[in-house]
């Protein structure tokens, strides 16, 4: 019996320690840049990482330089409306699959799913000679459109148990009260998917505000996000660390705050999602 008892004891001891060291591995980089960010170029290389001292000097220069937050709103306008979009349009791609009977259904549906998968690089040369061809390179249309590519799919997929679990006694009794299809969507099913929309308004935001390669490869100077401003921080011959890291720190801010503010959402969306698919 204390054998046993002694045994769970270390089991659960052990994994908590692992739990802790995986926090900790997790947490790092977003320490050290923190750190850094109050330090000058030569702190950085001379004193080590875990050197901490308070200078502003950094920040400064980053929220006076007019590109990176020209940058900024950049980002913010992309993500917001990016995100906006591909809900609207994954939620209604998603209701259709689920909802409506006809052929090629799992067709279509797996072909969302394989179309995310292709990896960005794939992609990057076809969408930059297609934008290039309308005139949307260097647009922020351009890279809404392009960030819109991999949002939709995942919107799409993370939606498709939410409305398949539904009782269809919901939008019959809608129909019977004369609801039209469109007011079956608006205001019964979207009410009811709700968690779903804000999980995937989550990380449809946060996969566009991270982005990089697309930004990078389709926009020049006015649809410049700010993991490429935060790039052109590297300079010609020396990065800047100091500023690297400031704008680093300032590009966490809104993930951080989404992350602890909507985390209970965050949960509740992705386990009400795997139980009911």
């Amino acid at each position: 019996m204390k054998s046993k008892h002694f045994r769970k004891r270390f089991l659960t001891t052990l994994l908590i320690i692992i739990i802790l060291l995986i926090v900790f591995i997790e947490l790092m980089p977003i320490i050290v840049v923190f750190m850094n960010s109050f330090k000058r170029d030569i702190d950085i290389w001379a004193r080590g990482p875990f050197y901490f001292s308070f200078n502003f000097d950094s920040y400064k220069s980053v929220l006076s330089n007019r590109d990176f937050l020209l940058s900024l709103r950049n980002s913010i306008i992309v993500a917001v409306v990016s995100t906006v979009i591909s809900i609207i349009v994954g939620a209604m791609a998603s209701y259709g699959i689920t909802r409506y009977v006809f052929r090629s259904k799992k067709l279509i549906a797996y072909s969302f799913l394989i179309f995310r998968m292709v990896p960005q690089i794939s992609l990057v040369i076809p969408l930059f000679m297609m934008f290039n061809q309308f005139q949307l390179r260097d647009t922020l249309t351009g890279i809404i459109l392009s960030h819109m590519s991999f949002n939709i799919p995942y919107v799409v997929w993370l939606l498709l148990p939410f409305f398949a679990a539904i009782p269809r006694d919901f939008e019959e009794a809608a129909r019977i009260d004369g609801a039209s299809e469109g007011g079956v969507f608006w205001r019964i099913f979207l009410p009811l998917v709700g968690p779903g929309i804000v999980v995937s308004a989550i990380f449809c935001f946060l996969m566009s505000w991270n982005e990089f390669l697309y930004a990078l490869i389709l926009s020049s100077t006015n649809a410049r996000t700010a993991p490429v401003a935060v790039n052109g921080l590297l300079g010609q011959y020396a990065p800047k660390w100091g500023q690297l890291s400031a704008a680093g720190t300032i590009m966490l801010i809104p993930v951080l705050i989404i992350t602890i503010t909507l985390q209970k959402y965050i949960i509740k969306g992705l386990s009400a999602g795997g139980i009911k698919g």
